[in-house]
C-alpha cells in the first residue's frame, strides 16, 4: 500500500464519530470478508453493545468497507464486507494504541472456533458441499486462528484453539483434497501445544499422513491415538481409529486386514457419528476391501451402507465423498459381471464427484479404473488419454514422495502392460500428452 492510500485512510478515520472509529478499529482483526453476524459476535462489547453495533456498521460501511457479494449462506448473514488493506492498517494501529487488540483478537478466535464447528456440523448432517464452501469462504480468518504465533498471548496459550479449529475442519483436509495444507497446519499447532494431543488430533495427523501417501508414517500416530483415546476415555475415537486402520490396510493392499478393521469400526461406531467418517464410509471401505476376492459380499456391504444412509438422512443430505467411492466399487463389480459400459458409467461418475469435492487421490484412482475398463473395451487411445491426465493431476497436487495406493498401482500396471503392447513408445507418449492437455474433467465427461 502506498503512503497516499494510508493518508487517505487516516483522513477517513478522522472524519468518523467515536462509535464508527471504535468499530473501524475492531473490524481490523478480520483477515477476509465478514458478515453482519460476525460483526455482532466479534465487535460488540462495551461502548458497542449488540443492540447498536449493526447500526454503527451501516453508517461506517459506505466510507470504510467494500461489499463483496450477496451470497446467502443458509443463515442470513448478508451482505458481506471487506476492509481494504490501508483502511485495515489504520484500524489495527489505532486498536493497538487503544489497548483493545488482545481482547478483540481473542473474541475473533473464539468466533473462528464456532465457525469451524458450524462447518463440521454441516458436514456431519449431510450438507457437505455447504460445509466445504463455508470453510473455504472463511478460510482467511480460520487460517489466522490456526496459527498460534499470531495470537496476542504466548503461542502455547492459543495452541489449543488452533488445534481445535484444524481438527474441526478435518473434512476439508481429508475429503476435499487439501491434505498437504492440513498436515502443515496441524503439525505447526501441535508443535506449540504444551499438553498431550487428543486422540482426535492424533487421528487426524495419522489420516493426513495416509492422504499424503505415507501410510508407514500413519502407523505410529495411530498407536499414539489409541493410547490417548484410552487415557481420555474417548470411546467414540475408537471407531474412528478402526476405520483409519482399515483405510491404511486397504491403501497397502492388505485387503483381509482392511475388511476386519472396517467391521470393527462398524461395531464401535454410533448410528449417527457426530465427528469423522460416517458408517456409510465404513461399509463402502469394507466393499472396496472385499471387491477383489468376493464380489457378492462387496455388493452386500454396499447395500447395507445404503440402508444406513437412508435411515440417517431419510429426506435430505448426502455423504458425497463416500458415494463417489461407492460408484468406484460399483464400477469394479460391473467389470466382474462383464458389463463394461455400466462399469464405465460408474467410474466416470466417481471421477466427476471426486473432482467436484476436490479429492485428487479419489479422482485419480477412479480415472485409472476407467482407463482399465477402456482398455478391456478395446478403446486404447481413450485409456492412454486418461492415464496422461492422471499423471498431470498427481504431479500438480502431490510431491515426489507420494505413493499411490496399492490397488491403484495394480490397476495402472494392468492398463500400461496392454497399452505398451498396442502402442509404440512415441505413440503412447503422445497419447499421454494429449490426455494431460485435455484434462481429467473433460475426459470423464465423454461417453
Amino acid at each position: 500500500m502506498s503512503p497516499e492510500q494510508l493518508a487517505a485512510a487516516e483522513q477517513g478515520y478522522d472524519r468518523c464519530g467515536p462509535a464508527e472509529r471504535l468499530l473501524w478499529e475492531r473490524l481490523s482483526v478480520f483477515e477476509g470478508a465478514f458478515g453482519r453476524d460476525a460483526v455482532r459476535e466479534v465487535c460488540a462489547a462495551g461502548p458497542l453493545p449488540p443492540t447498536t453495533v449493526l447500526s454503527v456498521l451501516d453508517r461506517l460501511a459506505p466510507s470504510a468497507l467494500l461489499p463483496v457479494d450477496d451470497l446467502f449462506d443458509g443463515e442470513g448473514d448478508v451482505p458481506r464486507y471487506w476492509m481494504p488493506h490501508p483502511v485495515r492498517a489504520v484500524g489495527a494501529r489505532r486498536l493497538t494504541e487503544r489497548g483493545e487488540r488482545r481482547a478483540v483478537v481473542l473474541r475473533h478466535r473464539r468466533w473462528c472456533v464456532k465457525l469451524a464447528r458450524r462447518a463440521a456440523d454441516r458436514w456431519q448432517s449431510g450438507r457437505q458441499c455447504d460445509a466445504r464452501d463455508l470453510a473455504l469462504r472463511e478460510l482467511p480468518d480460520l487460517a489466522a486462528a490456526m496459527d498460534p504465533t499470531t495470537a496476542p498471548l504466548s503461542p502455547s496459550g492459543e495452541a489449543g484453539t488452533a488445534v481445535e479449529v484444524v481438527v474441526s475442519l478435518w473434512f476439508l483436509w481429508v475429503a476435499c483434497g487439501r491434505a498437504a495444507e492440513g498436515r502443515v497446519r496441524l503439525r505447526h499447532a501441535l508443535s506449540l501445544s504444551a499438553g498431550e494431543p487428543t486422540a482426535r488430533a492424533l487421528w487426524l495427523a495419522a489420516f493426513l499422513e495416509l492422504e499424503s501417501g505415507r501410510p508407514e508414517d500413519a502407523d505410529p500416530l495411530l498407536a499414539r491415538a489409541w493410547a490417548a483415546a484410552v487415557r481420555d476415555g474417548d470411546d467414540r475415537a475408537l471407531g474412528l481409529l478402526a476405520h483409519l486402520r482399515g483405510a491404511t490396510a486397504l491403501y497397502q493392499g492388505r485387503t483381509r486386514a482392511a475388511a476386519d478393521e472396517f467391521r470393527e469400526a462398524l461395531a464401535l461406531m454410533a448410528e449417527d457419528p457426530e465427528f469423522g467418517p460416517t458408517r456409510q464410509a465404513c461399509w463402502v471401505g469394507l466393499a472396496l476391501a472385499l471387491c477383489p476376492t468376493d464380489p457378492e459380499a462387496a455388493q452386500e456391504a454396499l447395500d447395507q451402507g445404503e440402508l444406513d444412509r437412508e435411515s440417517r438422512w431419510p429426506r435430505a443430505g448426502r455423504d458425497v465423498c463416500t458415494e463417489a467411492w461407492a460408484h468406484h466399487v460399483r464400477a469394479e463389480l460391473a467389470v466382474w459381471d462383464g458389463e463394461l459400459e455400466r462399469a464405465a458409467a460408474h467410474a466416470r461418475r466417481a471421477v466427476r464427484e471426486h473432482l467436484r469435492m476436490g479429492s485428487a487421490a479419489g479422482a485419480a484412482a477412479a480415472a485409472e479404473l476407467l482407463a482399465q475398463i477402456r482398455v478391456s473395451a478395446g478403446r486404447r487411445d481413450e485409456a492412454a488419454h486418461l492415464l496422461g491426465a492422471v499423471d498431470l493431476l498427481r504431479s500438480s497436487v502431490f510431491d515426489s514422495s507420494y505413493r499411490p495406493a496399492e490397488h491403484c498401482v495394480v490397476t495402472r500396471a494392468r492398463s500400461e502392460t496392454v497399452l505398451r503392447s498396442l502402442l509404440d513408445g512415441r505413440e503412447l507418449r503422445c497419447a499421454y500428452e494429449e490426455g494431460a492437455r485435455r484434462g481429467l474433467f473433460a475426459l470423464a465427461g465423454e461417453g
